[in-house]
């Protein structure tokens, strides 16, 4: 079982506090940042390793030593499980349900990874459901996931050349994202730097299915802070869709957004 007494966590402590206080742009972001870098305690149970058959990559049976983990899960008011994401002991101690259980180091990856096997049925992940509390749903985690990977620090801002073929369109009458431009509308009036908006889906030749791209106009230099912003006021309500975002300023921007009106003007 791992030492978890050096897991304290006060800069992520302190931007929740911050959070809960004031909520903007700014300190969801922070938050969200700390979160990323943080470790957490979760309690289980843990068998001894064991040996498993495998096949490796070149079609041979090798045998692994793996280890097993029985998460210890709570339940909200819709019996929904998630998992306990504590900061720090004192944290977990204030829990009934994890007394004489193992402690299991986890971050923001770790959760993210069991949460994407096809077999897990748990919502997401909670810290600190006993104290001041936040909740990262499933959704929420697998989009900013996605996002950490293919950028590097958590936007999923999208490049299209302006000769590229890229199928655009509107979202179906029946099928238009509400509560996620919702969402993303409140979001936008909390700023005084983006002036418009516009929602279009688009597809490349390769994608199976279109996704969600939003086209922001806006002044200044903060576009990393403004797209963050974005995707996780998004992020709960994409329903397996993909979000990606430009700016304005970029040519296929003019393209993609003829005869569209803005969701978003800060005019209206």
């Amino acid at each position: 079982m791992p030492n978890v007494e050096n897991i304290k966590n006060p800069e992520l402590l302190d931007a929740i506090a911050q959070m809960q206080e004031n909520n903007t742009p700014e300190t969801v972001n922070h938050m969200i940042d700390c979160v990323m870098a943080a470790q957490f305690i979760t309690p289980g149970v843990v068998s001894k390793p064991r040996n498993v058959a495998k096949t490796d990559q070149n079609g041979a049976t090798v045998m692994q030593q793996e280890t097993q983990v029985q998460f210890q899960l709570i339940e909200n008011n819709n019996k929904e499980k998630f998992f306990p994401a504590f900061t720090d002991e004192s944290e977990k101690l204030k829990w009934e349900g994890s007394k004489g259980k193992d402690n299991v180091v986890m971050t923001f990856d770790s959760y993210a990874q069991v949460l994407s096997e096809p077999q897990c049925e748990v919502m997401g992940f909670v810290i600190n459901p006993f104290g001041k509390s936040v909740a990262f749903p499933k959704p929420m985690v697998m989009s900013l996931k996605e996002q950490k990977d293919s950028r590097g620090d958590g936007l999923n801002k999208q490049e299209i050349r302006n000769d590229e073929k890229v199928e655009l369109g509107d979202p179906a009458p029946d099928e238009y994202p509400v509560d996620m431009m919702a969402a993303v509308i409140n979001y936008l009036n909390e700023r005084d730097d983006v002036h418009r908006a516009y929602l279009r889906t688009f597809k490349r030749e390769n994608d199976e299915k279109p996704s969600y791209l939003v086209i922001v106009d806006f002044t200044g230099s903060n576009m990393e802070e403004i797209f963050k912003g974005i995707s996780i006021a998004a992020s709960p309500h994409l329903n397996g869709f993909q979000l990606s975002m430009i700016p304005y300023s970029v040519p296929f921007a003019k393209k993609a957004i003829e005869d569209t009106d803005p969701f978003y003007d800060e005019d209206d």
